[in-house]
């Protein structure tokens, strides 16, 4: 894919009816030469939408207006391309627990959860937020997680965590006001309740700091996933994460992971674990899928907001 398709895609599928600012700007930079140009100069994995936005935001500049924000770019690209080189997405969206959750209350509890792509670990404790599922609430903690959730019936209960562990190759500090800066970037401009929910969850994660561990997610896994205690049942799981990783290491982690004790929970687009056939998606759009273990069980948006199940069974 050119960068210019992977920035219409993005306006079109990823930003349309969820960020008017973003499905401009990358509509906007899919038809600009010159700001094509400078971006394939960057390695691939650092040319995508989420991290160009995500960058520009976090210096300061302009994301509301293309001709502003086409200007700072150009103007700044030295300063915009060097964090780009360095920066990762770590979008830590406390919201996907709300399609993790009736995956994770279903399994043999007590739970071990290890979060490969951690990022701050802010999806490591699925038992501390609360969540409402239509009319249903299941939890009382903070903060209050929204899903419309169709096809099945949501958890009435919360699961229990006795271990929580994240593998992460920069994992993020949310005891640290520069991480949390960074964190906060990567929040599409319109979204305040995201903004709101990092806060609160971070609020969690710093009250109860879980083992964060830089590492690869191929040879720092297993060492890891040993430090579970014995009796719980072992959950390692990741949420748009693998994109980001080349196919053989892919390939070599979901060989990995398979061989573990325990269960594997996944939250990544169709393409990135090559599914089989699925049904089609409830809506127009990027929908992630939720697997259990490799097998697809349900549709999801991005950021937690919709789950759409269509497996017989959790």
């Amino acid at each position: 894919m050119t960068t210019a398709l992977w920035y219409a895609e993005f306006a079109a599928a990823e930003a349309r009816g969820v960020s008017p600012a973003y499905e401009r700007l990358a509509d906007a930079v899919s038809r600009d030469d010159e700001l094509i140009a400078l971006l394939d100069g960057l390695p691939e994995a650092k040319r995508q939408p989420n991290l160009l936005f995500g960058v520009v935001r976090w210096l300061g500049g302009p994301v509301g207006d293309p001709a502003e924000f086409r200007a700072y770019a150009l103007a700044n690209w030295a300063t915009i391309a060097a964090a780009m080189r360095t920066r990762a997405t770590q979008t830590n969206e406390a919201g996907r627990c709300a399609v993790l959750l009736p995956v994770l209350a279903a399994l043999p509890q007590p739970l071990a959860l290890l979060e490969v792509g951690a990022s701050a670990g802010l999806g490591l404790y699925p038992d501390r937020y609360a969540y409402r599922y239509g009319d249903q609430v299941v939890g009382s903690g903070e903060p209050l997680l929204e899903c419309a959730a169709t096809g099945l019936t949501p958890p009435t209960a919360l699961p229990e965590v006795v271990w929580r562990a994240g593998l992460d190759l920069n994992p993020l500090d949310v005891t640290e006001p520069a991480d949390v800066a960074w964190l906060d970037a990567l929040i599409w401009p319109e979204h305040q309740h995201r903004r709101d929910r990092l806060r609160a969850a971070a609020a969690v994660a710093a009250a109860d700091p879980p083992l964060l561990v830089r590492g690869d997610l191929v040879d720092d896994l297993p060492a890891l996933a040993a430090q579970a205690p014995p009796g719980a049942t072992l959950v390692v799981f990741h949420t748009s994460v693998l994109y980001q990783v080349p196919q053989p290491r892919r390939d070599a982690f979901v060989a990995l992971v398979r061989d573990l004790p325990g269960h594997w929970v996944g939250l990544e687009t169709p393409d990135v674990l090559g599914l089989p056939a699925l049904p089609p998606p409830p809506a127009p759009g990027l929908h992630n899928v939720l697997t259990l273990d490799g097998t697809p069980l349900a549709y999801a948006r991005g950021h937690g907001q919709e789950l759409s199940w269509f497996a017989l069974t959790p």
